[in-house]
């Protein structure tokens, strides 16, 4: 049987590290995940997946993870059952994060992105490549003892 998520998104919030009564570090958080299509009116929608991560991964996410920032998950997709406070039988559906990675560049300043844009911006230098001239190369003779490799 395989049970395997990977997500990429933003935190809807910033992730608390918490101990379970034996130490154990664990940190609950939501990504917020566009959708690959837009509806009628061309907006993409949005689902809100829970998370959890523990031990070490948990540490690393609430060290280096922040509201709005990017990030990539590994893990599998995990159901429980629970009674709320009214006493009605609950089930939460959660990702259980094996592994964590940044998805986007370093926050300047520490301060984690709020809003995300697509389009580059002016003060960023477009892009350009060249391509190279055959007069570039030259020929090496094949009994060379002189090759690279």
């Amino acid at each position: 049987m395989l049970n395997r998520a990977i997500l990429m998104g933003r935190l809807t919030a910033d992730p608390e590290l918490r101990q379970t009564p034996n130490g154990v570090s664990v940190v609950s958080f939501s990504v917020a995940v566009d959708r690959n299509f837009g509806g009628r009116d061309g907006n993409r929608q949005t689902d809100f997946i829970n998370c959890v991560a523990w031990r070490q991964t948990a540490e690393f996410i609430a060290k280096y993870f922040a509201k709005g920032r990017m990030i990539a998950l590994e893990g599998s997709i995990q159901t429980r059952n629970y009674e709320d406070k009214s006493g009605n039988k609950r089930t939460a559906v959660e990702v259980v994060v094996d592994a964590a990675y940044f998805a986007d560049s370093k926050p300047a300043g520490g301060v984690a992105p709020t809003a995300f844009t697509a389009a580059p911006s002016p003060a960023e230098p477009a892009v350009s490549y060249a391509s190279g001239d055959v007069g570039d190369f030259s020929e090496m003779a094949a009994d060379s003892d002189d090759l690279p490799f």
